[in-house]
């Protein structure tokens, strides 16, 4: 299972840090993704990271978030910098699980978190 928090009002130029824990018998997490999706548009990837370093970004967010990790935790972050009102969506994250329990392992999604960008 996934669960997103962190997400909220926020006024344009802000910040705001969403977490995203993976719980369940998880043995590691190979890869992590945030996307999002706004209204009436398709979900877009924000950024993504690996175990091996891996690190990707949409243009729209380059030098503004920042993805991180902490595997201890089975938890992931996105600082989000800078924010303008064309960020406002809905975040999601996704987790390459690494399970012994076949129905827990693959990717997952979690159930989102609201971000809004306003004055």
């Amino acid at each position: 299972q996934l669960v997103e928090s962190g997400g909220g009002l926020v006024q344009p130029g802000g910040s705001l840090r969403l977490s995203c824990a993976a719980s369940g018998s998880i043995s590691s997490i190979y890869a992590w993704g945030w996307y999002r999706q706004a209204p009436g548009k398709q979900r877009e990837l924000v950024a993504a990271t690996g175990t091996d370093g891996y690190l990707d970004y949409a243009d729209f967010v380059k030098g503004r978030f920042t993805i991180s990790r902490d595997d201890a935790k089975n938890t992931v972050y996105l600082q989000m910098n800078s924010l303008n009102s064309e960020d406002t969506a809905v975040y999601y994250c996704n987790a390459d699980i690494n399970s012994p329990i076949a129905a827990m392992g693959g990717w997952h999604w979690g159930q989102g978190t609201q971000v809004t960008v306003s004055s």
